[in-house]
């Protein structure tokens, strides 16, 4: 049996993309605690924004939206052949292992260090390991909290609007349904998460937690918006590794609807 099913292709596939969704998700959980410049990445000077009273806002964002919005484009793509019901499955299972990391990362950081570890890298100037182990993988709870709940919020609100779109649209305007369903849910996303995080957890101003969702999301829209045609181009290698009347079936079958 076991030969069978890594055999079909349309398992692989599965298989294939849910190892790689679940491992992207941890990463950009892992490298979300750098925060880095939009413009300085790109050589300009501060935007300097003023939104909502809050004045000096520049594009300082998370090292994890870098790759977050691959996320959405595999969530996508899963919605296309699997369905609303797989799409759930890997983001519990994303969930899940994103929780079980973190406690290791805490385990970790509480297992007591070996003495000549801690001064190590004193030579490039990091005078205490521990510390700086703590510092990179000790994200504050109430971030870890918002982050696994806009995911998960995120993703299902996702999953809702894809398909509301394609009932209207049916197997055309791809871009409309894969794009609409991101922008949405990257607002839900961006709001969830700062609002747990930051408004819940650290007591920031609603006029600044809107004016960082903002800022977010725009940056959130603009990638969206310039990932799209991504969509078409993984849709093609993944009828030409399926075949084009199993990827047919596979798209009624994700809609509830009986094969013609």
């Amino acid at each position: 049996m076991i030969h069978a099913i890594l055999k079909d292709r349309p398992t692989k596939l599965f298989l294939g993309i849910t190892a790689f969704f679940v491992a992207n998700a941890i990463i950009a959980e892992c490298i979300g605690g750098k925060l880095f410049s939009l413009e300085k990445l790109f050589g300009i000077g501060p935007s300097n924004f003023t939104i909502f009273g809050q004045e000096g806002l520049s594009f300082d964002l998370t090292c994890g939206v870098l790759i977050w919005p691959l996320e959405f484009i595999i969530t996508d793509i899963v919605n296309e052949y699997f369905g609303p019901k797989a799409v759930r499955r890997i983001s519990y299972t994303a969930i899940v292992l994103i929780s079980y990391a973190f406690l290791m990362f805490y385990g970790a950081m509480k297992i007591p260090p070996a003495d000549f570890w801690i001064s190590s890298r004193q030579s490039d100037g990091i005078p205490n390991m521990q510390d700086a182990f703590g510092g990179i993988f000790g994200q504050g709870m109430w971030i870890i909290l918002g982050s696994l709940v806009a995911f998960l919020v995120s993703q299902l609100v996702d999953v809702t609007v894809f398909h509301k779109i394609k009932k209207v649209t049916g197997e055309k305007m791809i871009w409309l349904r894969a794009t609409g369903s991101t922008l949405v849910s990257q607002l839900v996303d961006s709001f969830v998460v700062l609002f747990i995080a930051f408004k819940i957890g650290n007591g920031w101003s609603w006029q600044l937690v809107l004016a960082i969702c903002l800022l977010n999301y725009l940056y959130k829209f603009t990638m969206a918006i310039l990932l799209t045609p991504f969509i078409y181009l993984i849709e093609k290698q993944i009828e030409r590794y399926i075949g084009h009347e199993t990827a047919r079936k596979m798209k009624l079958a994700a809609m509830g609807r009986p094969e013609e």
